[in-house]
C-alpha cells in the first residue's frame, strides 16, 4: 500500500475510533493557507484538533514522533483560523480547544481494523 492509501486508511480508522468513543466529528481534512487538520471533533467541553499519523509494519519510530514543532505550529495556526471562522458557535458552546494525536498502526489490522492509540493533549 502506498503512503496516500495508508494515510486514508489511518484517517478512516481514527474517525471510526473517535465516533465509537463518543466524539462528534465536525470536519475532516480542514485546510487553510497555514496547513491542514486531519480531524476536528467535539467531546464534552472540548473542541479537539486531531492529527492522525499512520505507520505500517516497517516503521522504526512511533507515529507521533513525526508531529514535529514545525507541524505543531501549522496545526495551531490552522486551529486559530478555524476558531476565528466559528467564533460565534464556539462562544455559545464554551468549547475549549485541545490538540490530540491519533497513532494508527496499520500492520495490526485484523478483523476489527487497524489499532489506534489516542493521545489527548499531545501538545500545547
Amino acid at each position: 500500500m502506498n503512503t496516500t492509501g495508508l494515510g486514508v486508511l489511518g484517517e478512516r480508522a481514527a474517525a471510526d475510533y473517535l465516533t465509537a468513543h463518543g466524539f462528534t466529528i465536525r470536519e475532516r481534512n480542514f485546510r487553510s493557507r497555514f496547513g491542514e487538520i486531519d480531524i476536528i471533533a467535539t467531546k464534552g467541553p472540548y473542541l479537539c484538533f486531531v492529527e492522525v499519523k499512520t505507520r505500517g509494519a516497517r516503521a522504526i519510530a512511533r507515529p507521533a514522533a513525526s508531529v514535529t514543532a514545525a507541524k505543531q505550529r501549522k496545526i495551531r495556526l490552522t486551529a486559530e483560523y478555524y476558531i476565528a471562522r466559528h467564533r460565534t458557535l464556539l462562544e455559545r458552546s464554551g468549547l475549549q480547544p485541545r490538540f490530540d494525536v491519533a497513532e494508527v498502526y496499520a500492520d495490526a489490522a485484523g478483523l476489527s481494523g487497524p489499532a489506534v492509540r489516542y493521545m489527548e493533549n499531545a501538545f500545547d
